[in-house]
């Protein structure tokens, strides 16, 4: 029985094409290469616009392939939900946008079968640390005094809301 190839590659979501890295890491196989790219763009189109990591299983004997699909970074996420180019390069000085505490959640929804995190609540909090570095704010506050309010309590409500 040969062994798996496995070929692990960054795609942009719903944008794979037969080019490289593709096309050359996957041609050796004796995959239709076609066929991969169709199931990758399946697979990535909800993440148009962003990076995703891709994993490709090959049995070179049987020329079949298994596609499994990451999770965009978290970054990538924002930038996304908050439809800007990038983070801000002066995170401190200079913001680049302001997202609601539903947009964060669902972020947080998103990645959360990633992160360390427990609870949502958590998986929030991790988020609001990629936006520090970001420079984006939350319900126009800086994400550090939405950390302190959510350990207040003063989100609990939407946070037991999005649970259910």
């Amino acid at each position: 029985m040969s062994e798996k190839k496995v070929v692990e590659l960054l795609v942009s979501g719903g944008q794979a094409t037969a080019g490289p890295p593709l096309g050359p890491a996957l041609g050796p196989l004796g995959v239709n290469v076609m066929a991969v790219v169709n199931k990758i763009n399946e697979l990535t189109k909800d993440y148009a616009g962003m990076k995703v990591p891709v994993k490709v299983t090959v049995d070179p004997e049987t020329k079949t392939f298994e596609v499994s699909v990451g999770t965009p970074t978290t970054s990538a996420l924002i930038v996304s939900e908050l439809k800007i180019e990038k983070g801000s390069g002066n995170p401190k000085a200079q913001k680049v946008g302001n997202l609601t505490m539903e947009q964060l959640i669902r972020i947080a929804k998103i990645k959360r079968p990633e992160l360390l995190s427990k609870t949502l609540k958590s998986s929030v909090k991790e988020i609001l640390g990629t936006c520090v570095s970001m420079g984006v704010t939350v319900e126009g506050k800086d994400p550090k005094d939405v950390m302190r309010e959510i350990d207040e309590g003063k989100y609990d409500k939407i946070f037991a809301e999005s649970e259910a």
